[in-house]
């Protein structure tokens, strides 16, 4: 896409740790970034990963790498369960949404990430904040007594299948199922790295 002639704009994240040494380096048409403000038709929208949010990961790096780890090998543990059941003609099951979506714990953390991120937005005056990292894909308008702002979070293209678009003045929450990929073609490759590309938000048409 980048040969292609279309601004790739790469945002690191906590699983980017090496990476952000070179923090707003461009090639080309790609450029490496912790954070990036576009101004869309008019409305500052503010993205980034939102790890910086996270309490665990500033504070105890140790933390991070033992929770990437463990959640590579739940990720995995996950990959055998649905290949079974697959065979059996079953529908695909989440471990690891399972127990986040039922730790009242982590339910908490989830409403807390969200408040944070968009109490800030506001506080700074962006009309949109954009970011990932907690996994629940989601578009809610959030008001506190300062103003508003629109959170979206895009979820992952792992465990949701999810990714964010801003089209024609529009923010759409894409799902697997909207992307019209090749399914039969997808299990018989096994691959979710040939997917990936479809997760990749594109804000070209938005600067035009």
């Amino acid at each position: 896409m980048s040969a292609e002639g279309v601004e790739i704009i790469y945002l690191t994240g906590n699983h980017d740790e090496m990476l952000r040494k070179f923090s707003d380096v461009t090639m080309g048409n790609l450029k490496l970034a912790d954070k990036v403000v576009l101004n869309l038709n008019g409305k500052k929208a503010w993205i980034f990963h939102g790890d910086v949010f996270d309490v665990s990961i500033t504070k105890a790096k140790w933390l991070v790498k033992l929770g990437g780890w463990g959640y590579d090998m739940l990720i995995l543990l996950n990959r055998f369960i649905n290949f079974w059941l697959q065979k059996l003609k079953r529908e695909k099951y989440s471990l690891s949404k399972k127990i986040k979506n039922s730790v009242k714990k982590a339910i908490k953390h989830i409403q807390d990430f969200e408040n944070v991120a968009a109490d800030l937005a506001i506080q700074n005056g962006y009309k949109y904040v954009v970011c990932g990292h907690i996994h629940q894909p989601k578009i809610i308008r959030k008001v506190n007594n300062q103003g508003t702002c629109l959170y979206l979070n895009s979820g992952d293209w792992v465990e949701n299948l999810t990714a964010l678009e801003y089209n024609d003045k529009k923010w759409n929450l894409m799902t697997y199922e909207d992307l019209n990929i090749d399914k039969e073609q997808n299990n018989k490759d096994d691959n979710p790295s040939q997917d990936l590309l479809t997760a990749i938000t594109i804000f070209s048409k938005s600067k035009r």
